[in-house]
Formats: structure tokens, C-alpha cells, sequence
């Protein structure tokens, strides 16, 4: 038997749409939730290392355990809409979940987490009006220290931090009544609020302590716009001043006290406000503290705050060294595009990196130059915020297509940072030429640089790249220019697209376009348009795009619409030449479950075929075009063969199964062809997976049935819902074939076949692996697809297999197996 081994290449995914989703470790990875899974990635490789799956909810928050001698993290907590918090342990390289935290009713929006001892002291607040305390140790299940109800309020952050001097911890929480709150815990006692903070005006949407100089910084941000800074210190006695107050020459800001009962001894702390930023014109949603650092007793990097806000902008602000006031020392953020601002920010342990995450999901990082100083945009992680519904490679293997749900098409590339060098190669969106107002359903590439697209419309649209894309594409992937189109002709392309406002359609955008001005001297985007309506703008890229040049300047010109389904598409197919295309809608009865075909040559409408009841959930021609395979809802498939002497493509019907003659006892999901076209394959609900065949080519005119197209291997059960499935492109070297089938759970699982009567004999189906716990998507398997092989010379025994989850997951696996 062969061994197989599978190992992860790439995972494209984005942060959750919840503020405190995302954290940047001392040890410089960043931990955010993606769906209901923790994705640990290096900014520095550009890679995920590592999804932790676990959660059977929306991941809300996260958050690394911070060590007080800044070594890198090994614990990390996470909370999610599944009312329960995860402690994950790191142990041997990977991270492991060590403890559950389970008492919440409603969805946990924030953690924070410090040490106590051996043991881990975590915080959360929840959609239950609750904050809980825990304590988690050696065992699996944590304990519940304290719960602090708030009756019908809401908290919408918390931050831990331990008390000057002692080892008490204090909690701040903010919340919707527009104040912080503090609370104590001291052993064995009651959780208890030493004070609530007011100033505030809006919802309370940050907290975040810092220790400095054997004080405590508490940072507040607010619906209100404003950002408020809190000094925590021990006083030296039990009064409201102590004799180091005693100056009436400088100005003091009030201070309340409040006296904390440690063992047999009691101290006494004050708070007073330090600072109120104002800066940001919408909500701020984040804030995050970069502590001042010191080598051999110099200062190195000074305190500093970062805070994100709704505006589309974050910014840096630190107390100038003289006079201790608060300046903004930079601004950051995004200008146009569709975003609806930053839900939170991050620092990296050197500051040399500030990171937000955007409503839309997006990772937005800047990296400092170390020669001018300037914040630049950087290279970073990106992908769909929704179920990713279909993908596609183009025919030479260079790049991938997806469409999902989050209303996007994008495209996917390898990129060497250094050309020609030992570096590594990572994957990167470099285009985005879908920017659409209905989720995304399906989609078929035609040629390399053409698709057509599906989404919850009744309209097919047909997009083609433009020059700027073209260009770009050359540059990040070394390919030469003049092979990527095969006329050699680029100057009758557009340069690019864009999208008028309230439109649905990309217009294009020629270099005649691009720098009109009127009598005045004045510039617009486009000739036509003095309100700017186009906002493209050609960029010469040598490196993945930042988020802001994606939504903007990435799109792809729509050249065609495609009218005649009457209800929301639903599958699309094309055949290998990109002459044909196929395309189903969704459909209760059989007059709308009928196929349409349409020439890619000139757009006509070349026939219907009306056969099932239901709607045809997915289709596949081919490898030689002859044939063109649909499967139902109705439990049913049908077979078309094309007709051999007619001038334009038709298909009549060759084979097909009915209610008494299905072995599908559910819908059957999805279909592929064998490479060779001799076999193909049929997944199903009703967890089978099952080989037709032999699809010969006789000299026989058109048929209209053919007995012979029965099943030719034996029910293959994979113990759950079986969603996806697609047979690799090459054989194995004893000639069997190789099938990935993806389930319903999350999981692939890959098996080879052979037909029966094979001279070696032995069973036809051999299960030769499936992705582990932490490769496997957590939610249902979209679609499956090979990577072809010409992409893959340079890599002699290597295939690749790309997955569309309902996780919001693009991923693509290096499959290895012996012998192949």
C-alpha cells in the first residue's frame, strides 16, 4: 500500500468581524479567529503555521497569555459564540487545548488572561450581562472563581492586570452605561468593584492596562470618539494625598483611592485621569499598548498607544519626553474603497508593525522603514470573509479563482520574494476582479485570462483582465508578458476597471481614461464623469497588492451578461477548450432545473436541456469535451454526448438514471471526470461515493440511452455527507486512480480505485489518508479541486489540492504519495 502524506500549503482566510478577535504575541506571531477556528500566523514568513480547531461557534475573542519577562507565549485563550472559552498550551511545536471554561449562556465577546503561579487566571465577558472569572490549572475543565452580573448592561471589553507591588489581580471592564469598571479579586474572597471610572459619553468599546515604572496606564476608547488614559499607583499612606503630592506649584489631576486588604496588611492606590485623546472623527474600537523597553538601562523604545477606530484610520500617540503631554505622532489608514473602517489594532513586540482588522475582515498591516522612518503598507494574510462557494485553477496551474458568499471573486497566486532565489514561496491575493452587491455562487474559467460568474441573481456575468492586471501578474510571477496572452497583443485591452456608484457592473477603463481635465485644468477619473465615478488608478506592482489597491484598483472589466435563468444561479461548467459554457439556477420544478448553453465565442444562447426536476447542483464536461455530466437534487444524474457532425456544439441526451434506477437514496452533491474520460464519479448526502462507467466512444450515432453507463465500483460509504468530490488529473503508477472526497464535516479523505477486472485483483476502493484535526476545515467542504499539472513541473511528485470551505477557507495541500 502507498503512503500518503498531507501537508498544508496555504490557507487564505480573514479575522472575524468582532473587535478584540485578534492578537499579536511577544514571540511575533499573530493569533486571530477565522470562522470557528484560531489561526496562528507569522507575519515575518507570510504563512498560517497552524489552525486550532475546537470551537463549534464563530470565534469572538483572543488572546495570548503574556509573559511578565516578555519571553514568547505558550498559552493562548479564545472565546467564541459557542458560550465557552478555550485555553490552547503549546507542546512540541503545536498548540494543543489544555482546559474549557464552560458557565457562559450567551456568546463570549472578550478574554484576557495573566499567570497566577502555575496556573492561569482568564477573564471573559459575555452576551449573557456577565463577566466570569476563572481559574485554570491541571485540569480539563476550569474553575469558575466569580460571576459579576450586570443586569440588562452589557461588557464589551476586559483587561487583567496585577495590582503595584502585590500579587492582587484588577479587572477593568467597559460596557454600554459609558464607564469602567474595577474590580479586585483577592483569595478566596468575592470578586469586589473598587471604583467605576466616568467620563465617557458612548459605549465603553476598549480597555487596556500597562505597567510602567511600578504604576499602572489604563487605556479607555469610546463610541464617543475619545480615548482616556488612566495612572494607577500605590499610595504612601491611607489619606487622599501623601507628602509627595505636597506641591502646590504644579496643577494635580483628582484622584480617588480605594484600599485593598492584602493578607493582614492593607494599601491604598489612587486613580486619577492622565490624558483624554482626541483625534479620531468616528467610534474607536480598539486600543493597544506598546510598553516602553529598556537595554542596559536606556531607554529604547518609549511608551506608546495604538488605537483604531471606525474613521478608517489608526494612530500612534506618546507623551513627549519634556512635558509629558500627549501627542499623535502617526496616522495610518485607508482612503476609498468600501470599507467600513477598523473594529481593532495590534503592535508588534519592536513596534516596527501596527496591524488593524477591518469591518470586511481585512488584515491592514504597516511596517516602519528603518532608513526614513516612514509607515508603509505591508505585505499580509487575506482572504474571504464568508462560505467560500466554488474555485477554479486556471488551465496552466498559475494561479486560482474563488467566489463565496462575502459578495467577492479573488485571485490567488505564488510569490517568490526574491526571483530566482533560495527564499520561500508564499501564496497572495494579487486581484480582487469581483466586487459585487449579491453573494457569490459559482464560477468557470475560460482560457486563462476570461471567467464567467454566478451569484444570487438571475444574470451570468462575463469578465476578462485588464492590462494592468496582465502586467502585474508578469511582474510578481516572473512569467514573461508576451506568453501570458497567446495573441501577443495587449494594447486593445482596457487598463483596468471600475465600478459606478450604485452599479453592479465593472466598467472598464481605457489609458484615454484615466487623466482628462476640464478647461479649468482640473482632473477627473474619467471622461465621462466629473463626480468620480471611477476611482481606478494603474498601479505597477512588484509585490502583493495592500487591501486598499485590491478593493480599488484590482478589478476586472465585465464584458458580457448572460440572460434566460428565472431564478438565483447556481453552478457553472466550461469545457477544457473554453468554448462552452453550462450554466444551472436554482429550481423547485422542472421547468426552471433546465441547463443552458452558451457559446464563448460569441454569447448566443446554443440550447436548453431539460431533463431533472430539481435543481442541478453541479456539472462537468469532460476532459475531451464529448461529454457533459449533471447531477440533481432530484437524487438523479444525466449524461449528454455531443453531437459529432453539427457546426456548433449540441448535446443530446446518452444516459441518465431515474427515481427507480438511482442507487443515490439523497441529493447528490457533486461529480468529476476520470482524466482518461473513461469513468466518473457521483458524491451524495446520502454518504456514497460511487464510479460509473465505462463511457465509451462508439461509432453509434447519437443514442438515446445507454444501459452500459452503470455503476463500475462498489459503494463506497465515507461515514458522512459527502460534499465534494474530484479525481486528481494523473494516474498511478500501477494505473489505479486517485479521488478526494470532502465531507460534510470538514474533513477530505483521499482514496484510490481501481476497475474491476484490474490483473492485480484485490479490492477496487483503498483509503489511503485524510487531513488531521487541525487541516481539516470546520464546516462543510465546498468544492475540491486538482491543481493542474503543468503548473507543477518544477516540482517533480508533487500534487496540490485546493478546498472551498463553508469555514470562509481557501486552502491548498501538498499531497505526497509514494510511488505515484
Amino acid at each position: 500500500m502507498a503512503a500518503l502524506r498531507i501537508e498544508t500549503c496555504h490557507v487564505a482566510c480573514s479575522a472575524n468581524r468582532t473587535p478584540n478577535v485578534v492578537s499579536w504575541g511577544r514571540g511575533g506571531t499573530l493569533a486571530f479567529g477565522t470562522c470557528h477556528s484560531v489561526a496562528i500566523y507569522d507575519p515575518q514568513e507570510r504563512v498560517v503555521l497552524s489552525m486550532l480547531n475546537g470551537h463549534t461557534g464563530r470565534v469572538n475573542a483572543v488572546q495570548w497569555v503574556h509573559k511578565e519577562d516578555c519571553a514568547p507565549e505558550t498559552h493562548l485563550v479564545s472565546g467564541g459564540s459557542d458560550s465557552s472559552l478555550l485555553v490552547w498550551a503549546a507542546q512540541n511545536g503545536k498548540f494543543v487545548q489544555s482546559a474549557e471554561c464552560k458557565g457562559h449562556t450567551g456568546a463570549v465577546c472578550a478574554v484576557d488572561a495573566i499567570y497566577a503561579g502555575q496556573s492561569i487566571l482568564v477573564a471573559s465577558a459575555a452576551a449573557d450581562s456577565s463577566v466570569r472569572l476563572w481559574l485554570c490549572g491541571d485540569a480539563k475543565e476550569a474553575e469558575c472563581l466569580h460571576t459579576q452580573t450586570f443586569g440588562t448592561g452589557f461588557m464589551m471589553d476586559v483587561s487583567l492586570a496585577l495590582l503595584p507591588g502585590t500579587k492582587v489581580p484588577i479587572l477593568a471592564c467597559g460596557g454600554d452605561d459609558s464607564r469602567v469598571h474595577l474590580f479586585v479579586w483577592l483569595r478566596e474572597k468575592e470578586l469586589r468593584r473598587v471604583m467605576t471610572l466616568q467620563g465617557h459619553e458612548d459605549w465603553v468599546r476598549g480597555v487596556a492596562w500597562t505597567s510602567i515604572g511600578g504604576e499602572l496606564l489604563l487605556a479607555s476608547c469610546s463610541q464617543d470618539c475619545l480615548i482616556r488614559v488612566w495612572r494607577l499607583r500605590a499610595k504612601s499612606g491611607s489619606g487622599a494625598r501623601s507628602e509627595g503630592d505636597r506641591d502646590d506649584a504644579v496643577i494635580k489631576m483628582k484622584e480617588d483611592v480605594f484600599r485593598v486588604e492584602e493578607q493582614e496588611e492593607g494599601r491604598v492606590f489612587a486613580v486619577a485621569l492622565e490624558t483624554v485623546l482626541a483625534g479620531h472623527e468616528n467610534w474607536v474600537y480598539g486600543v493597544h499598548w506598546q510598553p516602553p523597553s529598556y537595554t542596559g538601562g536606556e531607554l529604547k523604545q518609549p511608551l506608546s498607544l495604538l488605537s483604531a477606530s471606525m474613521d478608517k484610520t489608526m494612530i500612534l500617540w506618546m507623551p513627549d519626553q519634556a512635558s509629558g503631554v500627549w501627542m499623535e505622532q502617526v496616522r495610518v489608514g485607508e482612503v476609498g474603497g468600501n470599507t467600513l473602517g477598523f473594529y481593532g489594532c495590534q503592535m508588534s513586540p519592536d513596534a516596527s508593525g501596527i496591524l488593524a482588522h477591518a469591518f470586511h475582515g481585512a488584515l491592514h498591516l504597516w511596517s516602519k522603514d528603518d532608513s526614513s522612518g516612514e509607515w508603509k503598507p505591508d505585505v499580509v494574510l487575506s482572504g474571504h470573509f464568508n462560505s467560500v462557494q466554488d474555485l477554479s485553477w486556471d488551465p496552466e496551474g498559475e494561479f486560482i479563482l474563488s467566489v463565496s458568499s462575502d459578495q467577492t471573486a479573488r485571485l490567488f497566486t505564488p510569490w517568490r520574494t526574491k526571483p530566482g532565489g533560495t527564499s520561500r514561496t508564499t501564496w497572495h491575493e494579487i486581484s480582487r476582479p469581483q466586487i459585487h452587491g449579491y453573494d457569490m455562487q459559482c464560477l468557470a474559467t475560460l482560457g486563462r485570462f476570461r471567467f464567467v460568474s454566478g451569484a444570487d441573481e438571475k444574470v451570468l456575468r462575463v469578465f476578462q483582465a485588464p492590462r494592468n492586471f496582465v502586467d502585474n501578474f508578469a511582474n510578481i510571477s516572473g512569467t514573461s508578458k508576451e506568453k501570458l496572452l497567446a495573441s501577443g497583443d495587449r494594447t486593445t485591452l482596457p487598463e483596468g476597471a471600475s465600478t459606478p456608484a450604485l452599479g453592479l457592473s465593472n466598467k472598464a477603463v481605457f489609458q484615454g481614461d484615466l487623466v482628462p481635465s476640464n478647461k479649468d485644468g482640473e482632473k477627473f477619473s474619467s471622461i465621462s464623469d466629473q463626480y468620480q465615478e471611477s476611482y481606478f488608478h494603474p498601479i505597477n506592482m512588484t509585490e502583493p497588492p495592500p487591501e486598499d489597491h485590491l478593493l480599488q484598483n484590482t478589478l476586472w472589466p465585465e464584458v458580457q451578461k448572460l440572460y434566460g435563468h428565472g431564478f438565483e444561479m447556481f453552478c457553472l461548467a466550461s469545457d477544457c477548450g473554453g468554448t462552452v459554457v453550462a450554466s444551472a439556477c436554482k429550481a423547485s420544478k422542472a421547468e426552471h432545473a433546465s441547463v443552458l448553453l452558451w457559446s464563448a465565442s460569441t454569447w448566443r444562447q446554443l440550447q436548453v436541456l431539460p431533463c431533472h426536476a430539481l435543481t442541478v447542483t453541479q456539472m462537468a464536461f469532460s476532459p475531451d469535451a464529448d461529454m457533459l455530466l449533471l447531477v440533481s437534487r432530484d437524487r438523479t444524474w444525466s449524461l449528454w454526448r455531443r453531437r459529432q457532425h453539427d457546426p456548433e456544439p449540441q448535446y443530446v441526451l446518452y444516459a441518465r438514471t431515474t427515481k427507480e434506477t438511482s442507487v443515490h437514496s439523497r441529493i447528490i452533491w457533486s461529480c468529476d471526470w476520470s482524466p482518461d474520460g473513461k469513468f466518473f464519479v457521483t458524491s451524495s448526502r446520502d454518504k456514497k461515493v460511487i464510479v460509473w462507467g465505462p463511457c465509451t466512444k462508439d461509432s453509434c450515432e447519437d443514442t438515446i440511452t445507454s444501459p452500459e453507463v452503470t455503476p463500475c465500483s462498489s459503494i463506497l460509504d465515507v461515514g458522512d455527507s459527502a460534499t465534494a468530490v474530484a479525481f486528481c488529473p494523473q494516474l498511478c503508477s500501477d494505473n489505479s486512480y486517485l479521488l478526494a472526497v470532502g465531507l460534510e464535516c470538514g474533513r477530505i479523505v483521499v482514496f484510490g480505485w481501481k476497475p474491476a477486472g484490474d490483473p492485480a485483483g484485490g479490492q477496487d476502493w483503498i483509503r489511503y489518508g485524510e487531513t488531521d484535526t487541525s487541516q481539516s476545515h470546520t464546516l462543510a467542504i465546498k468544492r475540491l479541486r486538482w491543481r493542474p499539472r503543468v503548473g507543477l513541473a518544477e516540482e517533480s511528485g508533487l500534487l496540490q489540492l485546493a478546498s472551498a470551505g463553508a469555514d470562509h477557507a481557501l486552502k491548498i495541500f501538498n499531497v505526497h504519495i509514494e510511488g505515484l
